[in-house]
């Protein structure tokens, strides 16, 4: 099994295309970390941000959508959206665990805390906009970063987004699928 891992797209169609072109092909699930439609009070609105655009093209992706919501998307989001948006996502990829959740109610220590208690073997949030790939206490954690607004970070300002697969996590760029880091599922 293959899952896509996006966040922060924040009304940008381009950016979800691709994703699924350059990215994303061959996934058989995506997880959305949150931030789907609005742009936020705090980012800038980027020359492709076309939220309703973005709503009737996730409604058209081949794949199972899981989306965890976050801190921007509002009660019309969701309903625009139309597909299920909920504040946790649990997936079960073969023996392996995937818990998504957007991550600004979290402080320090609480991903570290609740991976270990969901017994979750990838923990993925999103709200940051920086791309980070990290193990500890036999789990990984990702950070897929943000294909629209991305921040800077240990990668850099690019737009990323994440994959997961039987071999492990990793982070790749958004306008040409280059792995920027990666790590395999711990022993």
């Amino acid at each position: 099994m293959r899952i896509g891992i996006i966040s922060d797209t924040h009304g940008d169609g381009a950016a979800w295309e691709q994703a699924l072109a350059n990215c994303f092909q061959g996934v058989d699930m995506i997880i959305h970390a949150g931030d789907v439609l609005y742009h936020g009070p705090r980012n800038p609105i980027v020359a492709s941000y076309a939220p309703k655009d973005l709503a009737t093209l996730l409604q058209q992706v081949p794949v199972p959508l899981l989306i965890a919501r976050g801190n921007c998307d509002a009660d019309v989001d969701v309903m625009v959206l139309n597909l299920p948006v909920t504040e946790q996502v649990v997936v079960q990829m073969g023996r392996r665990r995937l818990i998504a959740q957007h991550g600004h109610r979290l402080v320090e220590g609480d991903a570290e805390h609740l991976a270990e208690y969901y017994r979750a073997d990838l923990w993925i949030s999103g709200h940051t906009h920086v791309a980070k790939l990290a193990a500890g206490n036999g789990r990984l954690f990702v950070n897929p970063g943000s294909p629209s607004l991305p921040h800077s970070g240990p990668l850099g300002r690019l737009k990323t987004v994440a994959v997961a697969d039987e071999k492990g996590v990793k982070i790749l760029a958004l306008a040409t699928g280059e792995i920027l880091k990666e790590m395999p599922w711990p022993a």
